[in-house]
């Protein structure tokens, strides 16, 4: 354990059956040592459970914090289980993920048969998106002090499929109950404990935090490893010194023509380790960071970043948790009744909540820096935004 993480630090247990640790991999020389060791470390982690779960590391970091202010770990393609070495991008499940500290979803879907499926690609992943909020929500049920943002994008579209909007909309009102954070201004935490963030591409409607103007970095076409790693750097370093205000996603994740996402992770995932763990310690604001097959070491280097901000802000509450805490993977956790259908509400300038079919409002033109929204459906606040 390093020095400065006393809170994070995670118990000592034995490794699960089918891996090991780290440092066992070191030593190991028999062939099962050996695919333990390329399958399971600090950084990259392609086995099916995480080492560690740090489930409600958010709830001892004060609400007057934007979500713009955090460190939030994150995974690219979330869902993405299937479809083979060449589209496959995470090893652990939703539950899994959320449990493991991920708290940025990015999720792809399809219309089709009149319901959002979840797709990567052309392969269907075994989920739909209604499948995927109540999951989500019932997560957050059980630890109302975390905040979950989950980006929503059409996949592979030509151009935007009528009724995808339509079909979305619907889907957070009838899923949300209040507990789905629709508006375009980036939320504090503590207005959004127990909720999903919407970030979403959608070219008219407004659903949620408009994901293409935030600063973000995501070369997914991968060429050059080094590059790509190269990229990734500058822009976490951007994010530590750039604007708090800014939402910053950092993209570790890639594919291309000669790779694939898990050669990909491999490559970058213990490069992001070693770089974030120079500043080990100190409060640093990475942003989103977004990876495939995450190491619970990553995680928590990541996470451990909020630490010393929580303990800043908490000064005048020294009864309340300063820092996350770690435990180690447990089994069959977490499992309860799905959730009952609900809705998101809107409301006016009058107050009033709209909770009636689906009311879509439309983008209209208007300068990067602020995005305007017709009168018809109102939302307050402003967005500060950046485009790389």
């Amino acid at each position: 354990m390093r020095r400065g993480h006393a809170r994070c630090s995670r118990p000592a247990s034995p490794p699960r059956q089918g891996s090991v640790g780290p440092a066992r991999c070191r030593g190991a020389q028999s062939p099962a040592g050996m695919e333990a060791r390329c399958r399971h470390s600090a950084a990259f982690d392609c086995t099916p459970q995480p080492a560690a779960c740090c489930p409600d590391w958010m709830a001892g970091l004060p609400d007057a914090l934007p979500l713009s202010r955090l460190s939030i770990p994150g995974t690219h393609d979330s869902l993405s289980l299937f479809g083979g070495r060449r589209l496959r991008c995470q090893s652990w499940g939703l539950e899994a993920q959320l449990a493991a500290g991920v708290r940025f979803l990015d999720v792809r879907c399809k219309l089709a048969r009149g319901e959002l499926q979840v797709y990567h690609l052309c392969t269907f992943q075994r989920a739909s998106l209604r499948g995927v909020l109540r999951r989500t929500l019932r997560f957050l049920r059980a630890h109302p002090g975390e905040a979950v943002l989950m980006r929503i994008k059409e996949e592979l579209p030509v151009f935007s499929r009528p009724g995808f909007a339509a079909r979305l909309h619907r889907c957070l009102l009838e899923e949300g109950r209040g507990r789905v954070w629709c508006r375009e201004e980036v939320p504090t935490l503590g207005q959004v404990r127990g909720k999903i963030v919407v970030l979403e591409a959608l070219a008219r409607e407004v659903l949620g935090i408009p994901y293409e103007q935030l600063s973000i970095s995501d070369a997914w076409n991968v060429l050059s490893l080094k590059r790509k790693w190269a990229r990734a750097r500058r822009h976490l370093e951007r994010a530590a010194g750039g604007d708090p205000a800014t939402m910053h996603l950092t993209f570790c994740s890639g594919n291309g023509l000669f790779t694939c996402p898990e050669e990909v992770a491999r490559f970058v995932n213990p490069r992001c380790y070693q770089h974030l763990r120079r500043r080990g310690g100190q409060p640093v604001r990475w942003g989103v960071v977004i990876m495939d097959f995450p190491g619970a070491g990553l995680l928590r280097l990541i996470v451990e970043s909020n630490g010393p901000l929580a303990s800043r802000h908490t000064a005048a509450a020294p009864s309340t948790p300063t820092g996350p805490s770690w435990h180690p993977r447990g089994r069959g956790g977490g499992r309860c009744s799905r959730h009952s259908s609900a809705h998101c509400p809107r409301r006016r300038p009058s107050g009033r909540t709209l909770l009636s079919a689906p009311r879509l409002c439309r983008r209209t033109s208007a300068p990067v820096e602020r995005k305007r929204v017709s009168s018809s459906c109102w939302v307050p606040g402003s967005l500060r935004v950046t485009m790389v």
